[in-house]
């Protein structure tokens, strides 16, 4: 047999001779001595290729084939290898003999040897299937052995005999010698060696001349190439002499070098293996042209490659299903906490049942699942990425049993440390140490024990007494906020400003000194003045946003219950119904407004319909192009309701009869209640019928720009040939007069919801006959819902135009139906109405179990005249008779002690029931009917007198709640119709103030000169030139004009008393207003002894007589006032705190005199009118 590494063809070729035992089990024992094993491992040095399977068994059909063994590389020579060996006969177990029949060891050292191609062996498969393998055949067929290779088993081979063996051995080197050929000693199987075996091989080695032993191991790759070097060296005497390195030697150098490419191989293993689901034929397939893959199937093979690759795989599913359980155990927590949360729930219950427990939760499927099959990281739930319920059968693994309990101690701990709060913040309610302000510092010795030490941190008890703090004080300052409104009295009284005085707030800081709640706050004085001075700010300038009660404010509360309601009660009403109508004005002069109605018309269908984004609008054209002043040219006619005016222009000229127009026509109807030309939408448009260039005589680009700042003056839109493709003539297209007419179309609606919505109201209120405030406190249990909704419920109502607190009613008073404009306000907004506003009568509700409730009704009442009837309403929780609170009863007792004294009406409410209906107040309303008159001439008068005592420009411009604010003079003699009264809210848009610039900015440019006032929108009536005045001698002290504001002149401007009827008040309306003569219209008041002043009223003759406003039209005539002036002073109108001492107790500390007082009087009047004051009030 022979095998053979192959080389090119210059290189030296040795033919080796591998002889060594052989023979029956007799002779060799049941496995050979590894000599087809060492040549195969030098043949074919790839573990692949390597097979420890080489029996010599075989048939006789099988050995009658030509055998051969493939040739193998080298880098330095060319060897051909030939084994001497014999094949047994399966049948006899004999050796096969050839014709040669000399035994194995004649046989073994023959040196020419000739079998004509006969194939290279590789392993008994091959036997009968010759042509599945790699086919080599001798060459030549025969060979020249250049060298001997005898080997020695060393291991403990079964039924041999190593000293038979090792006798073997010696007959065949002796054998061997006489050949002269060189001969090595291989050591076979040394990595199963015996250590005594070696030794006698070394020395049966010694003892022969010249012999070489090389250890070996065919299996694990040892020191076979050295063993053939080793003999090529001593074949070829020029090649230096062969290192023999030791069997452990070289098997630490080779296991080195596999465990470096091991390492290799496991390193491309993790990179390209992530999943545990990778199979070894694709994984395998990816890793072939890897050099480190190569490596390593090279030195151990592939099977031991696929062993690498499925422990890294089974590692990596270990390491999914610990993540898994990772993930699990960290979840099993928070579905404890969410299954079972209460300690009483499962602290009595063994493991099993809180596992049953736990499954009839409802929500038990959202955090577990429990599978059909078991052990949970053996099924495919735990590859199931997106499920992350917890399985249920992990509950019976250790780790599960741990948390479980950890849950249950969690939970008796948290109820320690719960019980410790709970004490905790119970010591600090019931320690009288704790009070606002206090730092824990201070604190903390009276309310810390140790028991707190052991269950929380310091920490935890600052942040409860941190919050129990926020508390205290946020109680204490809402209750010292509340003890400020029941002492509204001294706040008003004092007559505080924005800055108040050290006097002021020394006085504030003595009367509340000695209240506990002043005194709560004691630790915090700096947010105590700071409350107090917001409290001044909020007396001295109230509003919604600065009341104490923020969002529970009644102003607030009223005005989104009427908001809401009128909304959606007047929205529809007051659209237009014909809305799909447009009428379109178009100004130009020289025929250019009837060139474009014609393109227009062109454009629309043969009924003059057009369509603007898919709806049909009747179109209706009015080109104007003379004087818009003559009735035929007007804007506006009786059947022509304009939506909008388009207006052309080509010249300076043309463009000055645009402006001029515009301008006549707003003065036209400036005044008018129907004045909504000033809100019809312009566009301005320059038409250019010639493309561009010169427009006689001007550039383009001039009338652009004039357009442009006209434009601007105007506050409308411009358009210009280059810049929308607006053209005249044929440049026009349907698309752009869609998109002017729709822009009408939007401000045509716009402007019929608002010019409709101010005129109704206007004239819905036109002719209120009472004018009622109702007051409410703010912050009161009794909401404005419980009060005012059974009010809008009871009967129609609508919007007044006072404000957006007020309504317009109809109720019944006696016989008649009477309209009563009600006001419902809180007390801080209705504090500013008691002498700037006419009312006829006042509802003052209050909560019977606040006291801040009864005092801001005191502080109101204390300075309102006493000729306004007033309707005290108590708020109580239950009826009036049952009243189980102290203070309920108190209050409501004195409530009712108020209302005699001041001779007012009272009643009580229950705030259960909210039935506060209007019929509830008829003799209210009875009695603000019957003092109407008396009311509104005193409003008159002290209005007349604060006026001029103000200035003489007064009637030139009236104010808000004066008697000429209602006043209508005529516009002009061809303009019948009355200008709207001066109301500050004003409906009509005043035009801007750049109107007046206009005509000098266009002579600036462009020599265009023409004349644009400023006062289109905005006509004042002309003043009125006042009547001389009677004029007197003036020799009282009029040191009183210097005091405050807050004071009226209405009580001491008033007459002497002369005869006085109280059934003047009491005439019928048209026998009080009688034509009077001129002299009647300037009315002189004389002085009384301390005081002189000239009083000046103009009678002002009204075009209608309605009784409505400040300064009614019938009965507030001057016959009222001539009535005054009889008036005894004993009877004059004084305020309720004079009639009540309830009221205005804090008076001793008014820094002055107070408001038609007793003591505004002189000394002497004083002293006259003691008695009568005696005998009538408190």
């Amino acid at each position: 047999m022979m095998m053979a590494r192959k080389q090119d063809g210059r290189t030296p070729t040795y033919n080796v001779s591998v002889v060594g035992l052989s023979g029956t089990e007799k002779e060799k024992g049941q496995c050979g001595i590894g000599k087809s094993c060492l040549c195969n491992r030098f043949v074919r040095p790839s573990a692949d290729d390597f097979h420890l399977d080489h029996t010599s068994v075989l048939s006789t059909s099988d050995f009658g084939g030509r055998v051969a063994r493939p040739l193998e590389e080298c880098v330095e020579c060319r060897i051909h290898v030939v084994e001497q060996t014999e094949f047994i006969d399966d049948q006899t177990f004999q050796p096969h003999r050839s014709t040669a029949l000399q035994p194995y060891i004649k046989r073994a050292a023959a040196t020419k040897l000739a079998s004509a191609e006969k194939l290279m062996y590789f392993c008994t498969d091959q036997l009968g299937l010759e042509q599945d393998f790699e086919q080599k055949q001798m060459p030549d067929g025969k060979l020249p052995v250049d060298g001997f290779l005898l080997c020695v088993d060393v291991s403990r081979g079964m039924n041999r005999n190593f000293d038979e063996q090792l006798k073997f051995v010696s007959n065949l080197y002796n054998q061997l010698a006489k050949t002269k050929k060189p001969v090595v000693v291989v050591l076979t199987k040394c990595d199963e060696g015996v250590e005594r075996y070696i030794r006698d091989a070394h020395a049966f080695a010694l003892g022969k001349k010249n012999l070489q032993v090389v250890e070996t191991s065919a299996r694990s790759n040892v020191n076979v190439e050295l063993a053939f070097g080793t003999l090529v060296q001593l074949v070829d005497k020029s090649r230096g002499k062969a290192k023999i390195i030791p069997y452990f030697e070289a098997l630490k150098q080779q296991s080195q070098q596999i465990a470096a490419a091991k390492d290799k191989y496991e390193w491309l293993v993790s990179r390209i293996v992530k999943s545990h689901h990778e199979a070894w034929a694709n994984v395998s397939r990816k890793m072939q042209p890897a050099p480190e893959y190569q490596d390593y199937v090279y030195l151990e093979g592939t099977s031991k490659a696929k062993k690498l690759f499925l422990q890294h795989v089974q590692r990596l599913k270990q390491e999914h299903i610990e993540r898994r359980r990772k993930l699990y155990l960290a979840k099993l927590p928070q579905a404890l906490d969410a299954l079972v949360p209460d300690l009483d729930e499962i602290d009595h219950l063994s493991r099993a049942k809180a596992e049953k427990l736990l499954e009839a939760k409802p929500d038990f499927l959202k955090w577990f699942v429990v599978l059909e099959e078991t052990p949970w990281d053996a099924t495919s739930h735990v590859d199931n990425v997106d499920n992350e319920r917890i399985p249920f059968d992990l509950l019976e693994t250790p780790a599960a049993e741990q948390l479980y309990e950890a849950h249950l101690e969690k939970l008796r701990d948290e109820r320690k440390r719960a019980e410790m709060r709970r004490a905790f913040r119970e010591n600090l309610e019931s320690s009288p140490f704790v009070t606002p302000g206090k730092p824990w510092e201070e604190a903390r010795s009276f309310i810390m024990n140790e028991d707190f030490y052991l269950w929380l941190e310091e920490s935890v008890y600052m942040d409860i007494y941190g919050k129990h703090q926020k508390q205290l004080i946020d109680k204490a300052k809402e209750d010292f906020q509340e003890l400020l409104l029941e002492y509204s009295e001294l706040f008003y009284e004092l007559e505080l400003d924005a800055k108040p005085s050290k006097e002021k707030m020394g006085v504030i800081q003595e009367v509340l000194g000695e209240e506990q709640r002043f005194k709560a706050l004691q630790k915090l004085q700096a947010e105590r003045d700071a409350l107090i001075l917001k409290h001044i700010h909020f007396v001295y300038h109230p509003t919604k946003e600065t009341c104490p009660s923020c969002a529970g404010c009644a102003d607030a509360r009223v005005e989104q219950l009427l908001g809401s309601r009128f909304i959606r009660q007047h929205r529809n009403p007051l659209a237009d119904p014909n809305v799909d109508r447009i009428n379109l004005v178009i100004l130009g002069k020289d025929g250019l407004a009837r060139e474009l109605a014609n393109e227009i018309r062109a454009l629309c269908t043969s009924d003059d319909k057009y369509v603007i984004e898919g709806k049909m609008y009747e179109l209706a054209l009015r080109p104007i192009e003379g004087n818009v002043r003559l009735p035929v040219n007007a804007f506006q006619t009786p059947t022509f309701q304009p939506h909008g005016c388009l207006c052309l222009y080509n010249s300076k000229e043309s463009l000055s009869y645009v402006v001029e127009s515009i301008e006549k026509s707003r003065e036209s109807t400036v005044g008018r209640r129907d004045n909504h030309l000033a809100q019809l939408p312009l566009t301005l448009i320059l038409v250019n019928k010639r493309g561009g260039g010169d427009a006689g005589g001007e550039t383009l680009q001039s009338l652009i720009q004039q357009g442009q700042q006209i434009a601007s003056k105007l506050q409308c839109v411009f358009l210009d040939p280059a810049s929308a493709g607006i053209g005249y003539g044929r440049n026009i297209n349907e698309k752009q007069i869609g998109q002017v007419l729709k822009g009408l179309l939007d401000a045509k609606r716009n402007l019929n919801l608002v010019v409709g919505s101010t005129a109704g109201l206007k004239d819905a209120a036109a002719d209120a006959d009472l004018r009622v405030v109702m007051c409410l406190m703010c912050g009161d249990a009794a909401s404005a819902d419980e009060v005012l909704l059974p009010i809008l419920q009871a009967q129609p109502c609508r919007p007044a135009p006072g404000g957006a607190a007020a309504v317009l009613l109809d109720v019944a008073v006696g016989s008649q139906r009477r309209r009563v404009e009600l006001s419902v306000l809180s007390y801080h907004a209705s504090f500013g109405l008691r002498k700037s506003r006419l009312v006829h009568g006042y509802i003052v509700f209050y909560a019977a179990k606040r006291r801040a409730s009864l005092a801001t009704l005191r502080a109101f009442l204390a300075d309102v005249q006493d000729i306004v009837p007033v309707q005290l309403v108590a708020l109580v929780d239950g009826s009036a008779d049952l009243l189980d609170n102290d203070v309920s009863r108190e209050q409501v007792a004195e409530g009712e002690e108020i209302a005699q004294e001041i001779e007012g009406r009272f009643a009580t409410l229950a705030c259960a029931q909210a039935q506060a209906k209007l019929d509830a107040f008829q003799p209210f309303f009875k009695d603000a009917l019957d003092k109407k008159n008396i009311v509104e001439a005193t409003h008159m008068y002290d209005n007349a007198a604060e006026a001029c005592s103000t200035g003489e420009d007064v009637f030139n411009s009236p104010r808000a709640g004066s008697p000429l604010c209602n006043s209508n003079l005529p516009d002009s003699e061809d303009d019948p119709e009355p200008p709207p009264g001066y109301s500050p809210f004003r409906e009509e848009p005043a035009l801007p103030k750049d109107h007046s610039k206009l005509s000098m900015e266009l002579e600036g440019n462009d020599g265009l000169s023409f004349i644009f006032e400023n006062k289109l929108n905005n006509k004042i009536p002309p003043p009125v030139k006042p009547k001389p005045p009677v004029h007197f001698d003036i020799k009282g002290d009029l040191s009183y004009l210097e005091q405050s504001q807050r004071r009226s002149v209405s009580s001491s401007a008033w007459l002497a008393p002369d005869c006085f009827d109280p059934s003047d008040y009491a005439e019928p309306m048209d026998a009080v207003a009688k034509p009077r003569s001129d002299e009647e219209n300037i009315y002189s008041v004389p002085h009384d002894s301390t005081q002189g002043k000239i009083i000046t009223v103009r009678n002002i003759n009204k075009a209608a007589s309605n009784g409505s406003g400040n300064g009614s039209d019938s009965e507030m005539d001057t016959g009222s006032l001539e009535r005054a002036r009889k008036l005894p002073a004993a009877a004059k109108p004084r305020l309720y705190r004079a009639r009540c001492a309830r009221l205005g107790r804090f008076a001793a500390f008014r820094p002055g005199l107070g408001v038609g007082s007793d003591d505004e009087l002189g000394t002497g009047r004083k002293k006259d009118e003691e008695p009568a004051g005696q005998g009538g009030y408190k």
